[in-house]
C-alpha cells in the first residue's frame, strides 16, 4: 500500500470538472484508490463520492494505493494533484 499526502492547490478545490478528470484517471489502474479526510474515507471511482467531500483549496487529504500497479497509479495520481489540477 503506499500512502501520499496532498493539499488541494486550486482555490476552487475539486468541483465536476476536476472530479470527473479524477475519476477517469483512477479507472485506468487496477489498484484500489481511496481518499482519506480527518475521519472519512471514499474509494475515487465515483464522481459523487469525490464531490460528497466538498474538498475546497487548501484542505489536506491523504490518498491509498493499493494492487498490483499501486506504484503506476501512485505516479499519475501525484503528477494529477501537483501539476494538472491548477488547470482544471
Amino acid at each position: 500500500m503506499i500512502s501520499k499526502e496532498y493539499i488541494i492547490l486550486s482555490p476552487e478545490g475539486i468541483h465536476a470538472r476536476p472530479a470527473t478528470a479524477l475519476v477517469k484517471l483512477v479507472r485506468q489502474f487496477q489498484s484500489s484508490v481511496h481518499l482519506k479526510k480527518d475521519d472519512r474515507q471514499i474509494r475515487l471511482d465515483s464522481m459523487i463520492n469525490i464531490l460528497s467531500f466538498g474538498l475546497k483549496g487548501g484542505d489536506s487529504i491523504t490518498l491509498l494505493m493499493e494492487g498490483a500497479d499501486e506504484a503506476l497509479a501512485a505516479d499519475a495520481i501525484h503528477l494529477f494533484f501537483t501539476e494538472q489540477l491548477q488547470k482544471l
